[in-house]
């Protein structure tokens, strides 16, 4: 890694607009690199301190496999069970499709949803937060409801395709944390307390609200209008995906500072043991992150609709298939995943390196587009 190729680069960001950020790398357990500039108000008044917190989003995804992951490890789970048998709501789930003349139809699943679809995304799921069932649950209960139930209720509206046939971004972590609750006996946020923060020593993590407001140490949110970079505002700090205070997504709701994310980063990329000896995962189940699980019109739909080019999709992250078709030095098989807010985290299991990059910025493509690959490219630069 070349430090002063990467502090260039990330202090560019700043002189293109970006209001902060924060990167940490580490191997072997010892922190190689660390570098953060910008402020932590709109106001330009508060620098960014080692211990600001950002809402994570999609980086919650990294570790609810994980969860999932413990659980298959212990025989508790398999990739291969059907999610009704542990959600019943997901038994005799339809499918929206049309026929030969355009007209739409609903018709029973062609297959049981597993779990392997749901950590794959080819769960038929969408995206929708407000699904005819959620929204009807919330209503008929004062705007509340528990993980369970709200993912239960999810299951009341067709799936976009039939389990296995297609790659769509989706709630499908959300319902896996669901069965991560049925399984365990706990609380998705009680489970990963006692199974990922504390061992590891996370005690900035935690799972957020719809609205934060007030919360200490929080890093202001911005919104990246039509995508631009150079066209960034201040918005309040808000989690659309938590949605319902009694709600924990499994998706997108964590909240936590770099620090905290690059000690399960470098679990990740040590085998799944801790900088304090802490084994959350067996070497060999780490290793089935590197491993890509979708082929044919799910690899290409993970290109079009997410342009991860030279990437497969394996469990619930990305895996580098092609350095050579990107012009990278990073090697094949490193994994990882982002947020919706910029952050990014890069797990090498080879290297035994890993990387996180906050940054808390929405609707910014490009942080997807161009800075999580400089990220990538320059963390194996000579």
């Amino acid at each position: 890694m070349n430090e002063r190729k990467l502090t260039e680069y990330l202090d560019s960001l700043l002189k293109a607009g970006l209001p902060s950020f924060d990167c940490m790398v580490s191997k072997d357990h010892e922190l190689l690199y660390r570098h953060m500039g910008g402020f932590a108000d709109a106001g330009k008044t508060e620098p960014i301190r080692t211990d600001q917190k950002y809402l994570m989003f999609s980086m919650t995804k990294i570790q609810t496999m994980t969860a999932v992951m413990q659980l298959v490890e212990q025989g508790k789970l398999s990739l291969e069970d059907e999610v009704a048998k542990y959600l019943p709501a997901y038994r005799n789930l339809t499918v929206r499709e049309k026929d030969a003349d355009g007209k739409e139809r609903i018709v029973p699943a062609d297959k049981p949803l597993t779990m392997l679809h749901l950590v794959t995304m080819q769960s038929g799921l969408n995206y929708d937060l407000h699904r005819p069932g959620v929204d009807r649950f919330l209503a008929e209960h004062g705007g509340d409801g528990t993980t369970r139930e709200l993912v239960n209720a999810m299951a009341e509206s067709p799936l976009d395709f039939h389990p296995g046939t297609h790659f769509q971004y989706s709630l499908s972590h959300d319902v896996a944390a669901a069965v991560v609750e049925v399984v365990s006996g706990k609380r998705f946020s009680e489970y990963l307390a006692e199974n990922v923060w504390t061992p590891l020593g996370m005690s900035s993590t935690c799972f957020c609200k719809g609205m934060n407001e007030g919360v200490e140490g929080l890093a202001q949110q911005y919104v990246c209008d039509n995508g631009d970079i150079a066209q960034i505002r201040p918005m309040e700090p808000s989690c659309d995906y938590q949605l319902a205070p009694g709600y924990e997504s499994g998706g997108a709701g964590l909240m936590s500072t770099t620090e905290d994310y690059a000690k399960l980063a470098d679990a990740l990329a040590c085998g799944g043991t801790g900088a304090d000896g802490a084994q959350i995962l067996r070497p060999e189940t780490v290793a089935e992150f590197s491993v890509n699980r979708i082929s044919g019109a799910s690899r290409d739909e993970l290109v079009k609709n997410m342009g991860r080019r030279g990437y497969g999709y394996g469990i619930g992250m990305q895996v580098l298939l092609e350095p050579g078709r990107l012009g990278t030095k990073a090697p094949a098989g490193i994994f990882g995943w982002d947020g919706a807010a910029g952050s990014l985290a890069i797990m090498d299991p080879v290297n035994r390196m890993s990387l996180v990059f906050a940054m808390h910025v929405r609707n910014c493509g490009y942080a997807y587009g161009v800075i999580h690959p400089a990220l990538r490219d320059l963390m194996f630069e000579d």
